[in-house]
């Protein structure tokens, strides 16, 4: 048995697969207050036991979260004389130019817990002021009496050369062992001081609540039996091991949404599409993000929050657009009056008005059932009946009256100015990167995924939609799929015509060892280890740079030519224009390293013969007035079934919404290819 469990801000999804091929799966609310308990909650409603299962991963929000409510650690930042206040001044960028009351990021450290350390370094690394482990011990005291319970230290230009930041781990772990540390050169080494003070200082600012977590998870599995592998999802898209998760937790903010991208890949994969969408609503939030070539797009250009007032992020990421609006988005009226939904969200608890726990203001959800698209007998499998008359009065209370709407007005409203919202992430991994969604194809996944993928598809013009297996729990089912990863990183600044092959390959010689090492620890034979490696180029004079991949012999090359070609390429279809006359830096050397498992998964729907046929039929609106409406169950169709909308198809967890127009059909795979009306 291989288990996967994905804790979302509203729902908690399991799935699981026997030896036998056979999918058990399940969904619970997500019990904010004890997160272990919602994932004991989804393995008793799969009738799953962990004893005897030889594989368990688990991808959550408890990182992000703890950002995001500012519920992390008390942390100290340790850092150059002359440097505490670079993590505050952050750069000289006002992403809203026009916004009067704009407020840079408050800074996780404030500035009393921000101390200096006598020492520096030049960009080569070479020693200009040796450390004074006085003013070290001073600052460790210092911070130890002021009560904090993580620490991260980044000093000037520890890229280039780790001794002092390592000498400063040594008297930290001798003066303040119970302290979390993190030393930015463990976590990545490039330069960039700001970002990279940032990233040092995530980590260790969720540090001790992810440590504790992961050690009560592993508790409660050693509890039930559990002898078997356990990982943990990276935004990256690949796993790694508990204990790498303790020291880099910084690296799990993104893991839950990311492994629906790499199910979508490994679809896209099976099916021979190059250019997907993929696009997952859950309860609080909808994401979306390109895979191109049947890679997702990653990018190292992440914060934490959202650009405006988030925290950068300088890791290796999935490329993940994600905007404030699912199936618990609130709806509400503005001080203008105007109809506005998210991005607040009615979460777990209390929940939209129909699930009757108490919730008063209406969701995206409560919409849904007042137009006829979700069943409350059938939501979620059976697994919670919904009210409507709860839905209806909420609705009415705090939209239709105050606007003067019908009922059924006033849910469309809803539902439209959601979809719209929803198209805005769709729109920012394709359009806004010049790609034409026209020529890509649509994967929704997550509760709400296949519920609004065919409006947004209309929104947006993309000709076709596929609808997954198990699309509400298609980001577990991505996590069953994921190889262990690591990224790593070593800043290498030189001219491309002034570099030897040799040169190149004695640094990334440095992080191959770092990776075979960890990825050994984690389990990998060597045959194992797939090394990816890459060189970060830009022209002369630019600040940014692409990562140009090499699979030369570095150590026998003699002609940079191919690699500058390739360099000048992506340029040209990155940004629309090359200069293949000017000269080329390289800024950065980067190692993917890949702990390849047989982790294939089929991507097939199961048939069952007895379920096929309409389950019966009910008024739908789709865009003004109920229609009679088809009702089907996915479990009865079988490959090569084909319908013309308007129709309704349920599974577990999901509802997938046909619209007039368009044509329906169940490839081999059993997923459902769905051709879009004009």
């Amino acid at each position: 048995m291989r288990i996967a469990v994905d804790i979302g801000g509203t729902f908690t999804d399991l799935v699981a697969v026997d030896d036998d091929g056979q999918v058990f799966r399940s969904k619970s609310l997500t019990t904010t207050d004890d997160l272990a308990r919602g994932i004991d909650d989804c393995l008793k409603g799969a009738n799953v036991k962990v004893a005897g299962a030889s594989f368990f991963v688990h991808g959550s929000t408890v990182t992000i979260n703890a950002v995001l409510e500012h519920k992390g650690a008390r942390t100290g930042l340790i850092t150059t004389k002359g440097f505490r206040d670079v993590y505050e001044i952050g750069r000289g960028n006002r992403p809203e130019g026009y916004n009067l009351f704009f407020k840079r990021p408050v800074p996780l450290v404030p500035r009393d817990l921000r101390l200096e350390v006598d020492e520096r370094l030049y960009a080569t690394g070479e020693v200009l002021t040796p450390l004074d482990e006085q003013s070290a011990s001073a600052a460790i005291g210092a911070l130890k009496k002021a009560g904090v319970e993580s620490v991260a230290v980044c000093l000037l230009h520890s890229y280039a050369n780790a001794a002092h930041e390592q000498r400063l781990g040594e008297l930290l772990r001798e003066q303040f062992p119970e302290a979390y540390v993190s030393l930015s050169h463990e976590i990545l080494r490039e330069f960039r001081e700001y970002e990279r003070t940032s990233t040092t200082a995530l980590n260790s600012y969720v540090g001790p609540l992810v440590s504790r977590y992961l050690v009560s998870l592993e508790k409660m599995l050693g509890a039930g039996g559990f002898r078997g592998t356990f990982r943990v999802m990276q935004s990256n898209g690949g796993v790694m091991s508990a204990e790498t998760a303790k020291k880099m937790p910084v690296t799990m903010m993104e893991s839950g949404p990311v492994a629906g991208v790499i199910a979508a890949a490994r679809l896209g994969e099976a099916l021979g599409c190059r250019h997907i969408i993929s696009f997952d609503m859950g309860g609080t939030t909808a994401k979306s993000s390109l895979i191109k070539d049947f890679h997702p797009e990653v990018t190292s250009s992440y914060y934490v929050g959202g650009y405006v007032t988030g925290h950068p992020m300088m890791l290796p990421v999935v490329d993940i657009v994600e905007v404030g609006n699912g199936g618990g988005s609130i709806a509400w009226i503005d001080a203008a009056g105007g109809l506005k939904v998210g991005p607040q969200s009615a979460g777990a608890a209390p929940g939209p008005a129909c699930y009757g726990k108490g919730g008063a203001n209406p969701t995206v959800t409560d919409a849904n059932l007042i137009a006829g698209r979700i069943d409350p007998e059938y939501f979620l499998g059976s697994g919670i009946r919904l009210q409507r008359d709860q839905a209806a009065a909420a609705i009415m209370e705090k939209v239709g009256k105050p606007l003067g709407l019908s009922l059924q007005d006033a849910a469309l409203g809803i539902l439209t100015i959601a979809d719209f919202n929803m198209s805005l992430s769709v729109r920012a991994v394709s359009v806004e990167k010049g790609y034409d969604p026209r020529d890509c194809v649509l994967v929704p996944s997550g509760g709400g995924g296949a519920l609004h993928a065919m409006a947004i598809a209309r929104e947006l013009s993309v000709p076709k939609v596929i609808i997954p297996p198990m699309p509400a729990h298609f980001s577990a089912l991505g996590m069953l799929m994921a190889d262990l990863k690591h990224d790593y990183v070593q800043t290498f600044v030189r001219e491309l015509a002034d570099t030897s092959g040799g040169q190149i390959a004695d640094a990334l010689a440095v992080l191959e060892k770092s990776a075979n090492d960890t990825l050994r620890e984690e389990g990998c034979k060597p045959e194992q280890i797939v090394l990816r490696r890459f060189l970060d180029m830009r022209y002369r004079g630019q600040e940014y740079t692409l990562p140009v991949p090499v699979t030369e012999d570095l150590r026998t090359l003699a002609d940079f030519s191919a690699i500058r070609g390739r360099f000048d390429q992506m340029h040209q279809d990155h940004y629309g224009h090359s200069a293949p006359k000017e000269p080329v830096m390289m800024v950065n050397l980067r190692l993917s390293a890949l702990g390849k498992f047989d982790n294939q998964l089929p991507l097939a729907a199961a048939s069952h013969a007895e379920d096929r046929g309409e389950r019966g039929r009910r008024p739908v609106i789709f865009d003004t007035q109920p229609m009679d409406c088809p009702i089907y169950l996915r479990s009865g169709f079988k490959a090569g079934d084909k319908l013309i909308g308007p129709a309704v198809i349920e599974e577990m967890g999901a509802t997938i919404l046909v619209y007039p127009g368009d044509s329906m059909e169940v490839n081999e795979l059993g997923q459902l290819v769905i051709e879009v009306g004009s």
